[in-house]
């Protein structure tokens, strides 16, 4: 469907939820006279108090950077609570976003090295409380979602706020901090492949005068996996401080112990056996192809977060971030050899791979914001400064592609790998800088609302070769979004944005003294918001066209890359309801995502996307039930082939309630749906999503 014919279904979708509110709207106030003064009315339809974990319009996102509502914010901005996650059984960041609008989760299979997902067809940026927490491959832990407190999504480009920011968004992870009321629990989990994990939250004031607040989240897991000889162990300690010596005045410190033990799910298994008809059938999702006692993934990060508040005066406040990271990785793995033949008896050769790194990033953000009046025009204003430092090392490197010996796909044979004879040598270092100064208004004239955004970065970034040369880039831009928003009296917002993003590519493009141009891209954005009156309701629905350029692929000769451009063009839809008992959420996203020179579809990239979870619980006898469904439409590998089948995956939910105890029983693809989640190319090597996955907990809360 062409742009402008979505915008005309727009308008058309806009004025159609404006007569529905309206509608309700007549029958509230209808109630209301109905009721004498001085009393509370009473509505036939039961609703109650919304669940402030689930409908989150109303709340401003801290990934916006700014005081000012999603509701009232010209952007699209999904937010998904901890007890949301709680109550799906997410066990990582992908399970967290399996039920948000425009986000593809877990794209690239089941996979213990790290948390993947598309949003609006294009990759993300991941950032822990507004600093970006990754940089580079395999070298950090992926957060743990016990320790987070919600996880928000800046769909689109976001470099205006962020600087160089992949144009798919970003993916922001809140961390749990100290609370004034005192509260605490113990979790113990057990679930299927043997995992049993135990964690405890406590948090309150040190002090009578609750000047001094702290938090202690931890959690331990022992774990094995779908993939025979894969563990996924590992514990978190996630202890904070809090000072208030005054009203106006916090600071936070925030230290995380974090470790992750284990093997890589990931065995990148060949496309005959699995995608494609092979003698012997199907290669088993469980099927190891490395070493028991060699390969392992173990990971492990320390880092210290300050958050300093500080209420200058009764317009202007201060907010600043700051955090010192340092990770360590040892990885250690085989897989089959990427397009090698697999004989009719399932023979083939493997690639071994092994590399430890080591990263240590400071990075803050340091702004003020202020809200005032210039004659009828109310201003929020924020003017801000971060920066990036982010330097890592590869040693002990090896890559040997058929040097990990024989496998038989169907019955392995393990213990026969030399490896007395490998030659690890270091990698050259890599690290980025980056300074960056933003300013943004948001301006609202009774209804109409603007919000302007502009920033300037300064990045640089650094090879330091092994000869002890040095390959710099550097990139100064500039960067900008702007939005239009109208706010109906009956709670719908019609709105349209621009927005902008870019990317640094270090490194080369195969050629002699070849380099490659930062990726580039801008977004094209219109759409509605409503939130009813007694925010018992909410819908979101979004018109998006991303353009960009020097996206970097493969090139034609052996060992290069090219870089080339790609469209975006789609829509999404987010429905949130409250009944009394009853919460429903709907979600549904489809796109086209293109090479705009070949129109060949973009691999890993589901185009059409749905999901509903609905969850039903009685107050009055403590019982709770939860179901969701989750559909994933087909996708490509590069080049357009082959093409994966698309899926619908099942979750549950069983739940009680009892005084200070809580119950569940949750699982994941409860069918048991043995499902191909992406492949590389044709003739290449395919990925295995996860299977059943069923998990039993227990809280005591006080």
């Amino acid at each position: 469907m062409l742009y402008g014919q979505k915008i005309v279904l727009l308008v058309a979708m806009g004025l159609a939820v404006n007569n529905l509110a309206a509608e309700e709207s007549a029958a509230v106030d209808n109630a209301e006279a109905e009721n004498p003064p001085g009393l509370s009315p009473v509505y036939v339809s039961g609703e109650q108090e919304p669940q402030q974990d689930f409908i989150t319009q109303d709340q401003a996102a801290s990934t916006g950077k700014i005081s000012v509502s999603i509701q009232d914010t010209p952007a699209s901005i999904a937010v998904v609570e901890q007890q949301f996650i709680q109550q799906t059984g997410a066990k990582n960041m992908e399970d967290a976003l399996h039920y948000s609008s425009g986000v593809y989760a877990g794209n690239f299979g089941f996979d213990t090295r790290g948390d993947w997902s598309y949003v609006r067809g294009l990759d993300v940026s991941n950032y822990l409380d507004g600093l970006r927490s990754s940089y580079g491959y395999y070298n950090s832990t992926r957060p743990n979602v016990y320790a987070l407190e919600k996880v928000e999504v800046l769909k689109g480009p976001s470099s205006v706020l962020y600087g160089q920011a992949e144009l798919g968004g970003i993916v922001n992870a809140v961390s749990k901090l100290p609370e004034a009321n005192s509260r605490g629990e113990i979790w113990a989990q057990l679930g299927s492949y043997q995992r049993k994990q135990l964690a405890t939250d406590l948090t309150g004031p040190l002090t009578d005068d609750g000047k001094w607040l702290y938090r202690l989240v931890a959690l331990k897991r022992d774990s094995d996996t779908q993939v025979d000889h894969v563990a996924d162990n590992g514990y978190v300690i996630a202890p904070s401080l809090t000072w208030q010596p005054t009203d106006q005045t916090s600071l936070t410190l925030l230290l995380n112990m974090q470790e992750n033990n284990g093997g890589i799910s990931a065995q990148f298994l060949p496309s005959r056996g699995t995608i494609d008809a092979a003698p012997l059938g199907k290669i088993s999702t469980d099927r190891f192809v490395g070493e028991p006692h060699w390969d392992r993934y173990d990971r492990e990060r320390n880092e210290l977060t300050a958050f300093l508040q500080h209420q200058i005066n009764e317009q202007w406040k201060l907010d600043a971030t700051m955090r010192s990271s340092h990770s360590n990785t040892q990885t250690r793995e085989h897989w089959v050899d990427v397009g090698a033949p697999v004989d009719d008896l399932g023979n083939t050769t493997r690639t071994l791979y092994m590399v430890d790194r080591k990263t240590q990033i400071f990075t803050m953000d340091v702004r003020v914001e202020g809200k005032f009046s210039t004659g009828i025009a109310e201003h929020t204003l924020v003017l801000g400064v971060d920066s990036q430092d982010a330097k890592w090392k590869e040693g002990n490197y090896f890559y040997g592609y058929g040097a990990g010996g024989p496998i038989n796909l169907y019955n392995p044979q393990y213990g026969f790998v030399n490896y007395s004879a490998l030659s690890p040598e270091d990698r050259p270092d890599n690290e980025i800088r980056q300074k960056g100064l933003y300013l943004m208004d948001h301006i609202e004239v009774e209804n109409v609302i603007m919000s302007a955004a502009l920033r300037r970065d300064d990045s640089g970034n650094t090879i330091f070769n092994t000869d002890g040369s040095k390959t710099k880039s550097e990139d100064n831009v500039t960067s900008g979004r702007l939005g239009f928003m109208y706010r109906f009296p009956l709670g719908v917002s019609p709105y349209v944005s621009y927005a902008e993003a870019f990317v640094p590519n270090l490194g080369s493009d195969g050629t002699p003294g070849g380099t490659l141009d930062p990726t580039t891209g801008e977004q094209k954005e219109a759409g509605f918001k409503y939130l009813s009156a007694d925010k018992n309701l909410s819908l979101a629905y979004a018109l998006f066209e991303i353009e960009e350029e020097s996206r970097i692929t493969r090139g034609d000769i052996p060992g290069s890359v090219k870089q080339l451009g790609a469209v975006v063009d789609g829509w999404e839809l987010e429905l949130k309801k409250n009944w009394q008992d009853l919460q429903v959420l709907f979600n549904y996203t489809e796109l086209e995502a293109e090479d705009d020179a070949t129109e060949i579809r973009l691999p890993y990239v589901a185009e059409k996307l749905a999901s509903l979870w609905a969850k039903y619980e009685s107050a009055s006898s403590g019982y709770r039930v939860g179901f969701g469904a989750r559909y994933t439409g087909d996708s490509v590998g590069s080049g357009g082939k082959p093409e994966v089948s698309g899926q619908t995956l099942y979750d549950l939910m069983l739940g009680y309630v009892m005084d200070q105890w809580e119950f569940s029983l949750n699982g994941k693809n409860i069918t048991d749906k043995e499902y191909i989640s992406w492949c590389r190319g044709s003739g290449l090597d395919c990925g295995y999503g996860e299977r059943r996955n069923f998990s039993l907990n227990a809280w005591y809360r006080f």
